[in-house]
């Protein structure tokens, strides 16, 4: 499985968006500040939301559109309705 993933840092509660192979591994990196910048020095996070897909292509696709502006909205809403 791959995923889409969706992180909000502890620290100033701003969002950060990723794709992965392994979610709890990518998670606790992002966590330990193995990876870029931004994540290192926004630590700690916590996993606000993931998706999964069959593919690698359709997780980055996915991650692609969250990043956009419709793409926040529909994840604002999600994470404000979860259950629609």
């Amino acid at each position: 499985m791959f995923y889409a993933y969706v992180i909000k840092s502890k620290k100033n509660d701003r969002l950060y968006y990723g794709s992965t192979d392994d979610l709890k591994r990518r998670i606790s990196e992002h966590n330990k500040g193995i990876g870029g910048k931004y994540t290192r020095d926004n630590r700690p996070f916590e996993l606000l939301y993931y998706e999964a897909y069959l593919s690698y292509d359709l997780a980055r696709k996915a991650e692609k559109f969250y990043k956009s502006g419709y793409g926040r909205e529909i994840l604002k809403n999600k994470l404000e309705n979860p259950w629609k």
